[in-house]
């Protein structure tokens, strides 16, 4: 009974440790690949992000190498109003510089930029306000620091209405942004935006890291593209040198990658299930080795060699159900475990991992 019963407990043990990793594994893929979804959608709606330099594949970046045609400019970006399609247009310059207050001081980003901003990327206004409507062009001594800027500088005291240093400039602080947390693209937690002229200034530079283009809808959007493209052509002396990224083609290649990732991950976890397979199919081989006395006694009262098969087989599968079972339960617990240690993270279990 001992070894039958060890037995017993090696075919639920390792078919339920093969169905928890699977689970487990695939709830990690599945939800790596809508964190990373979510979070790419969430910086923006309709959004379009024209970028210096040409990419000869779709949604990627300019090269690294190599000098790029042409900058883009204050001026390109206020010629893309031009289009119809447009509903708002945000400059972004960034940069590195010391950033500080009554002697406290760290390096941090700064972002240049317009109040366009607040409507591209979605940001939230926790106190004061953001950067005035003024034109991209002017130069204003005015700020709006992130939580983290603001904690690590001003403490507990109210930082609108003050004054900090980036280079040898100074600022007042007009507005503190909202927690941001941690996301895929710019920490505006720990970021200092400035109007993109007051940045151009600070590091003396004329050029745009990018722009930023909320279209008015998802067919707009489409549309814009080629606008977009046809406008800084005609200024660029007819030179094709931007790459234009729709938000919808980078969630789409990113979607597609993670999903085969998480095919992937749930084929190699399989694996698992396959050795447990074997495992029950040896085990059940030595137990019929081993019972040949209760076999001879079911032959002797009339048991037929169908119906013993039967019998063994019977034995497997609710052996393997329960192994199931268990492996279900382990593999929920540990997601939920998993849930619990980083709550920020979208932890679930596909439905179509349950077929």
């Amino acid at each position: 009974m001992a070894a039958q019963a060890l037995r017993a407990g090696l075919i639920v043990l390792a078919m339920s440790i093969g169905v928890a990793s699977v689970n487990i594994l695939t709830a990690l893929g599945d939800s790596a690949r809508t964190y990373v979804v979510n979070e790419f959608e969430s910086l923006g709606t309709h959004l379009l992000i024209v970028l210096p330099g040409r990419s000869e594949t779709t949604g990627g970046h300019p090269p690294l190498l190599g000098e790029t045609p042409r900058d883009l400019t204050l001026e390109d970006a206020e010629a893309l109003f031009r289009s119809r399609n447009i509903a708002a247009i945000a400059p972004v310059n960034i940069g590195s510089a010391p950033v500080s207050v009554a002697g406290l001081e760290r390096e941090t980003n700064i972002m240049g930029s317009t109040h366009a901003l607040l409507r591209v990327r979605h940001l939230t206004v926790a106190q004061g306000r953001f950067l005035p409507e003024a034109a991209a062009g002017r130069e204003l001594s005015v700020c709006v620091i992130g939580k983290k800027i603001r904690e690590d500088l001003f403490g507990q005291r109210r930082a609108v209405g003050e004054w900090l240093r980036i280079n040898d400039r100074r600022f007042r602080v007009v507005g503190v942004l909202a927690e941001e947390g941690q996301s895929i693209g710019t920490g505006f937690d720990e970021l200092v935006i400035v109007p993109v002229a007051s940045a151009q200034a600070l590091f003396d530079s004329h050029s745009l890291f990018r722009i930023l283009i909320e279209a008015h809808s998802e067919a707009a959007m489409h549309r814009a593209v080629d606008e977009v493209r046809r406008i800084i052509q005609a200024r660029h002396e007819g030179e094709d040198d931007i790459t234009v990224i729709t938000q919808d083609s980078v969630v789409n290649t990113f979607d597609k990658i993670l999903s085969a990732l998480t095919y992937t991950v749930a084929g190699i976890a399989s694996v698992s299930l396959a050795v447990a397979g074997v495992l029950v199919m040896n085990v059940m081989l030595v137990s019929v080795s081993q019972r040949t006395a209760e076999i001879g006694l079911l032959k002797a009262l009339g048991a037929r060699r169908a119906e013993l098969q039967a019998l063994f087989l019977t034995e497997a599968a609710l052996l393997s159900l329960a192994g199931a079972l268990v492996g279900n339960l382990l593999g929920n617990a540990g997601i939920a475990a998993l849930g619990w240690w980083y709550p920020n993270f979208p932890l679930h279990l596909p439905a179509w991992a349950w077929t």
